[in-house]
């Protein structure tokens, strides 16, 4: 177990090195110069020539590109210092170092990690229905298969997911505020736990139930497709042909080894939650990373476009791990070489 751990982080180190030098030759030697945005940015659109030269020289970009992602590199372990332009301050960028805001001016670190507690609050609730909701009725339709309400479950779940989720959501958001006009969940959006816990349930509470009720759609098949294989497996009929209870076979034996590959599904899902709902984000004026993220690159602002797209990268790969580790205790047929 532990030499395939460190094999797996190893191995994930490369990919996120990898990533992000992805990430940094796309800026380098893409359509959209960096030096231009900042230009733009800090001369209110009236960018010269010689401007544009100053901070070119500035920002290192008339260095070669594998000095400048050194530079990137050192930074992120060591922190360094960052100068926009000649006549601009200095910004101490300390360790890890992700860049300083084209928009703010501010550490990209510490405002990701301001965002995070939204987006972990957005995650958290909807992979948390997901799973409450999804496997109970996933389970309850493969034990009734083939019956009028295994049907009428799979039809109705798979109408809703066939809508977009951003348009799902925001016809939810549109319904529940305008329509019903319900006082409890009509102020949607982020407010610190620690400030006032019954308001950040509230403000939260319509982007879980629009997450978990789309989500756990998805999850019902996955769940319902799984059991049904499991309890057509000769252990199953084994264990029914010994007299066990039908509840101890199901949600004892049966239903372990089914939830492996629906645990596969749910880390990368919640993966990608904690990365940055974009559209749950956006609709429910929640001010996590996704937004951040989708304002950046509408502002230009690169240095928080990659710092997003690491940060990304680095949960999927952790969350992969996991789910791999969490495999062996789920089902004991599956090793770890």
């Amino acid at each position: 177990m532990f030499a395939y751990l460190v094999k797996r982080v190893l191995s994930g180190i490369v990919v996120l090195f990898l990533v992000s030098l992805s990430i940094f030759l796309l800026f380098w030697f893409g359509p959209s110069e960096p030096a231009q945005s900042i230009c733009d940015r800090e001369t209110s659109n009236r960018c010269t020539p010689e401007r544009l030269e100053v901070f070119r020289e500035t920002l290192g970009f008339n260095n070669p590109w594998y000095q400048e992602y050194g530079t990137f590199i050192d930074g992120v372990f060591t922190g360094r210092e960052i100068k926009f332009s000649k006549n601009t301050k200095v910004y101490d960028c300390e360790a890890p170092c992700l860049g300083i805001s084209y928009r703010t001016k501010q550490d990209v670190f510490d405002e990701m990690k301001t965002r995070m507690p939204a987006t972990l609050s957005v995650a958290l609730g909807g992979a948390t229905l997901y799973l409450l909701l999804g496997i109970p009725i996933g389970v309850a339709a493969a034990k009734r298969r083939g019956t009028l309400a295994d049907k009428a479950l799979v039809s109705s779940f798979l109408a809703i997911s066939s809508i977009p989720y951003y348009l799902f959501a925001l016809l939810a958001w549109l319904f529940v505020t305008i329509n019903l006009q319900v006082p409890v969940i009509s102020d949607t959006g982020y407010f610190p736990i620690t400030d006032n816990p019954g308001k950040w349930a509230s403000g939260m509470l319509l982007a879980w139930i629009a997450l978990g009720i789309f989500g756990c759609t998805q999850y019902t098949r996955y769940s319902r497709g799984s059991m049904v294989e499991v309890l057509s497996e000769d252990y199953i009929r084994t264990a029914k042909a010994k007299g066990l209870p039908n509840r101890t076979v199901i949600y004892k034996h049966g239903l372990r080894s089914a939830l492996v590959p629906v645990v596969t599904i749910f880390g990368i899902d919640f993966g990608t939650l904690l990365a940055g709902t974009i559209f749950t984000e956006r609709i429910f004026d929640i001010e996590g990373i996704g937004l951040w993220g989708l304002e950046a690159v509408y502002q230009k602002d690169l240095p928080v476009v990659s710092a997003t797209a690491l940060f990304g990268a680095a949960i999927l790969i952790t969350s992969n791990l996991i789910v791999d580790v969490i495999y062996s205790v789920l089902d004991p047929r599956v090793r770890l070489s």
